[in-house]
């Protein structure tokens, strides 16, 4: 076993185990209630929908805790097809508390949007085979939100529970970039030790470790109108100009190491006798370091600026860096070794791997809180049609967490203080 402040975890108590078979006959209520919440249509746009799913939260968290906090948050400014700035609304958030005067404080986080709108097809639970669910949400991240509750109704059981309180984040926007939700994680990054987030694992059971981190940008084009055949040389191209821009932007790829740029929408134009006026690009980049965030922006300011010296052309960028990169700490590190240690007192194997995937880890990351943000189920074909759930991860998944809670808050009761997670 791995030494963490050199201490040994060995097998876990027997009072631990205890409680944790507790879970072993809660598969059927928490797919029953993953699929409830999953077949509420809880797009990110669709504000009722994910309301919806809150009053559903506030119902199935009533015996957790008399504190519950239903708190609005700003509506997404974006860049829509025409080239405007809108503010679309969002659905509320829900914060929940218990014991924030105890000694160790944990901040636990689930998502209730999808990235299905409220048109889309893709509105039903159905059964793919006698293991594997399919259905929006099911797995990104619904039946993260069972794997969550389960984990806190076992150690709301536990004699060590008042060693450890504990905050929850439901979030409406984590599938945008969590724009609305992020001054609550930074807000809670202020009162709590440590993060457990329940985004799926991947497919095989691993947690993430190391996250890319992530930027969305839009760039409008202005050009000059005018007819294509009588006055063509009056006119301004802006799809011209902003082919230009997007040309130039694909080449910055590879000419810095863990930075990719993903060129990813572009709307403009008419009638193909008028030279275009007005022609909008939505790109989005990933990088590995905070401090390539500048070089990236340097880059494109370049760019625009060139192209704007031409005549009757104008490029404005807006859009932002909204993730910054998750690099594991030391205490992060010393977190996911005792996640896998539990993991295989539990029969579990589990791995870390790198992605370049963005969650809101990334957020509590670089508030300087060492968490684990891929603790939900096992599944995949997230963000499709596809996405299924691996039905028999839900109870294994929810030990996990639970493992972790009581294993923590048993170590803070028998008088370790924690100081490598504390440090982080």
């Amino acid at each position: 076993m791995q030494h963490i402040n050199d201490t040994v975890i060995d097998t876990l108590p027997s009072e631990i185990r205890s409680l944790l078979d507790l879970l072993n006959d809660q598969q059927d209520d928490m797919l029953s209630r993953t699929i409830e919440l999953a077949e509420i249509n809880s797009g990110t746009l669709n504000r009722d929908g994910v309301n919806q799913v809150l009053e559903s939260l506030l119902k199935l968290t009533a015996n957790l805790s008399s504190d519950h906090e239903r708190i609005p948050v700003a509506p997404w400014e974006v860049v829509n097809d025409q080239g405007d700035i809108v503010h679309n609304p969002l659905g509320d958030a829900l914060r929940i508390r218990k014991r924030p005067e105890a000694p160790l404080q944990v901040f636990l986080c689930g998502h209730m949007d999808t990235v299905f709108p409220k048109d889309s097809p893709f509105q039903k639970v159905k059964w793919l085979d006698d293991e594997t669910v399919n259905g929006p949400g099911v797995t990104d991240l619904k039946g993260g939100i069972l794997v969550m509750l389960k984990a806190l109704e076992i150690l709301e059981q536990s004699p060590w529970a008042e060693h450890i309180g504990w905050e929850i984040l439901f979030n409406p926007d984590e599938e945008i970039g969590s724009p609305g939700s992020a001054p609550l994680i930074a807000e809670s990054a202020k009162r709590v030790h440590l993060g457990m987030i329940f985004e799926p694992s991947f497919p095989d059971g691993s947690l993430a470790g190391q996250r890319k981190g992530s930027g969305n940008f839009s760039v409008v084009s202005h050009g000059k109108a005018a007819h294509a055949g009588r006055e063509h040389h009056l006119g301004r191209n802006a799809i011209r100009a902003l082919c230009d821009f997007v040309s130039a932007m694909d080449d910055l790829n590879g000419q810095r190491t863990g930075i990719t740029f993903n060129p990813g929408f572009i709307h403009g134009g008419g009638p193909t006798n008028v030279v275009p006026d007005k022609c909008v690009h939505k790109f989005n980049i990933r990088l590995e370091h905070p401090d390539d965030e500048q070089w990236c922006l340097d880059k494109l300011n370049d760019i625009i600026d060139g192209i704007n010296t031409r005549d009757g052309i104008h490029l404005e960028l807006h859009g932002g860096f909204t993730r910054k990169p998750k690099l594991l700490s030391p205490a992060n590190e010393k977190l996911l070794a005792l996640a896998q240690n539990l993991g295989a007192e539990l029969g579990l194997s589990i791995d870390v791997k790198p992605t370049g995937g963005c969650c809101d880890g990334n957020n509590l990351a670089s508030a300087g809180i060492p968490n684990i943000d891929t603790l939900g189920v096992q599944g995949g074909a997230i963000h499709s049609e596809q996405e299924y759930l691996k039905v028999n991860s839900l109870v294994p998944r929810a030990k996990l967490s639970a493992a972790l809670l009581l294993t923590l808050a048993y170590r803070q009761a028998n008088g370790d203080q924690l100081e490598w997670l504390r440090g982080a």
